[in-house]
C-alpha cells in the first residue's frame, strides 16, 4: 500500500513552514505514541504514518523533491514509465499492415526481426529496470527516564527481527524529538543504500525535577531553623548533589537559582540554570521550639 500525503498526515497545508510542521507532527506523535496506546494497531500505524510524513517534510530537500513529484509520499524516486517519448500509444507513421512473407520491400510487410526490433523499441521505455534505491525507513519508539534524557544515554531497543540497536541519546533530548540512524533501515534494492532507522524518544516524568526548556526546577524541603538562620544545604541536581547557601530568613517559596546546573543546550545557546524552590518544614513538635514561641511576639509591618 502506497503512503498517504504527508502534508493530509501531519494536517498541514503546502505552505506551511518548518516550524508548524514540527509542531504537528510533535502533537501527533503524542497522540498516537505506542505507549499511551497499548495493543492498539490503528494508532501504531497512524504512529508509523506520522514519523514517515515528518521524515519527508522535516527535510527541505526531501520536501523540496517531493513538492516537484521527483519522489513519492515514501521517499522513493519516481521513474517515467510507459507512455513517454519512447511509448506513444499507437503505431503511427506506417503503411499497410503486417502480412505474412519473406522480404522487406516496399509493399510494407515486416520480417521477424523487424517485428522483434519494433517491439523493443516501442517496449524500451515500460521494460526498463528500476535502478538503485534506497531502502525504506523505519519507525521505533524509545521510553527513557528524565535523567537519562538530561545528561544523555545509551539505550537499547529490540528491532523486529530479533537484534538489537544500540541508540545514543544526546544530552538534553526532548520529549517527542525524533532521532534518525542513517542505514539502520530496510535494505536497498538493486544494490541501493539501506533506509534508516526513526526513533521517537519519550521521555518519562520524574518524581523531583520538571523542565521548562533548558530549565530545571525543583521543590526543597529546608528545616525551620535553616529557614530562620540561614546556612548550607545539600540539593540534589541531575549530576550529583551540591552545596548551596540559604539565606536567612527564607519564607516557604522562596526562590533559589543554581546557575548552569540546568539541561544541555545545543548550538549557541547557553546550559540552562536549576531553580531550587524552598518548603519550610517544622518538624516533630519541639518543647523548646514551642516555649521560645509562646513568648515572641513577631514585628509586624505597616
Amino acid at each position: 500500500m502506497s503512503a498517504r500525503n504527508p502534508y493530509e498526515v501531519l494536517g498541514v497545508t503546502k505552505s506551511a513552514s518548518q516550524d508548524d510542521v514540527r509542531k504537528a507532527y510533535r502533537k501527533l506523535a503524542k497522540k498516537y505514541h505506542p505507549d499511551l496506546n497499548p495493543n492498539d494497531k490503528v494508532a501504531e500505524e497512524q504512529f508509523k504514518a506520522v514519523n514517515q510524513a515528518n521524515d519527508l517534510l522535516s527535510d527541505t530537500e526531501k520536501r523540496a523533491r517531493f513538492d516537484r513529484g521527483e519522489i513519492d509520499a515514501e521517499g522513493q524516486e519516481r521513474h517515467p514509465g510507459f507512455g513517454g517519448a519512447g511509448g506513444g500509444g499507437g503505431f503511427h507513421g506506417f503503411q499497410g499492415g503486417f502480412r505474412p512473407g519473406a522480404g522487406g520491400g516496399a509493399g510494407g510487410a515486416f520480417s521477424e526481426d523487424d517485428l522483434s526490433d519494433l517491439f523493443g523499441m516501442f517496449g524500451s521505455g515500460r521494460g526498463r529496470r528500476a535502478g538503485p534505491r534506497k531502502g525504506a525507513d523505519r519507525s521505533y519508539s524509545l521510553s527513557v527516564s528524565f535523567l537519562d534524557a538530561v545528561n544523555g544515554a545509551t539505550s537499547r531497543i529490540t528491532l523486529p527481527d530479533g537484534s538489537a540497536l544500540d541508540v545514543k541519546i544526546p544530552p538534553g533530548i526532548e520529549d517527542g524529538q525524533m532521532l534518525r540512524l542513517r542505514g539502520k533501515g530496510e535494505a536497498g534494492v538493486q544494490g541501493g543504500p539501506s533506509g534508516d532507522a526513526l526513533i521517537t524518544v519519550t521521555v518519562k516524568p520524574d518524581a523531583t525535577y520538571t523542565r521548562q526548556g533548558t530549565d530545571l526546577y525543583e521543590t526543597l524541603p529546608v528545616d525551620l531553623k535553616t529557614a530562620v538562620l540561614g546556612g548550607s544545604f545539600t540539593v540534589p541536581t541531575p549530576t550529583g548533589p551540591v552545596k548551596m547557601n540559604i539565606p536567612a530568613g527564607s519564607d516557604s517559596g522562596t526562590k533559589l537559582r543554581l546557575r548552569g546546573r540546568g539541561v544541555q543546550a545545543h548550538g549557541t545557546r547557553p546550559v540552562g540554570n536549576l531553580y531550587v524552590t524552598l518548603q519550610i518544614k517544622v518538624g516533630k513538635p519541639d518543647a523548646a521550639l514551642e516555649k521560645f514561641l509562646k513568648g515572641w511576639t513577631p514585628e509586624t509591618t505597616a
